[in-house]
């Protein structure tokens, strides 16, 4: 498979109900070479998304009809569909709601264009990534693609399923490639930084907030849906996988 950045122009439906940021978004989109498609509702939002393949999609959480926690929710019923979404606020509720129905990543309001392309291509390399490993996997029959966690939690890469005593558990693609990489290399400390270049797929990752942010985020959503212990904050350096726990 080829860079997502020199293939064929991927297609990206922008959901933004502010008519003047939709089309700023659009037109750097556009510029840097991405078919783009707009709407600016919810509804219109779930319409599009059943009509046309999307290889991503820029999803707003304040929208008219429905809100972009529901868009995604709803968008991600037939297949994985990567979601940035936009937020307009900080709010840490807003971003652990927006990963647990399936956004990937998020954007904080107001954001430079600059970094917004970076983030888009970032999750599109990620999505190449992971359909790549999974089929040289399926080749190889890799008889390792399958990792048993302790305390009853298995992963199995080559499917990308996640079971806990037995009962499968939702995870959306970020959050997957988060517990990835973290439980292949059991009590080791991973920085931030080092996350986000392997997991987001930043090749120059940011420091400070915007690192801690976008970590810690999705660190808490698999908190929650795996169980607190599993993962070690080692403070001011990063994260550590408890294996057997």
């Amino acid at each position: 498979m080829g860079d997502p950045d020199v293939t064929v122009a991927r297609r990206i439906l922008v959901v933004e109900d502010d008519l003047v940021i939709a089309d700023a978004v659009a037109r750097r989109l556009v510029s840097e070479g991405f078919q783009v498609d707009a709407v600016h509702d919810g509804h219109a939002a779930v319409a599009a998304a059943a009509e046309t393949r999307y290889d991503a999609v820029i999803l707003d959480v304040m929208l008219p009809g429905l809100d972009g926690h529901e868009v995604c929710r709803r968008i991600q019923v037939d297949r994985p569909l990567p979601v940035l979404m936009l937020t307009a606020r900080a709010d840490e509720t807003d971003r652990i709601v927006g990963l647990g129905v399936g956004a990937d990543d998020y954007l904080t309001k107001p954001f430079s264009p600059r970094e917004l392309v970076a983030r888009v291509r970032a999750l599109l390399r990620r999505v190449e990534r992971a359909a790549q490993l999974a089929e040289e996997r399926v080749a190889a029959r890799d008889d390792v693609a399958r990792l048993d966690l302790g305390a009853g939690l298995t992963l199995d890469v080559g499917a990308r399923r996640v079971q806990l005593s037995g009962a499968e558990v939702h995870l959306t693609r970020t959050e997957f490639d988060l517990l990835h990489a973290l439980a292949r290399r059991p009590g080791q400390v991973m920085t931030r930084e080092r996350l986000l270049a392997e997991v987001w797929s930043w090749p120059d990752a940011p420091t400070g907030a915007a690192a801690s942010r976008a970590a810690d985020s999705h660190v808490k959503a698999l908190r929650r849906k795996l169980g607190t212990h599993r993962i070690r904050t080692v403070q001011g350096v990063g994260y550590a996988w408890e294996p057997g726990t």
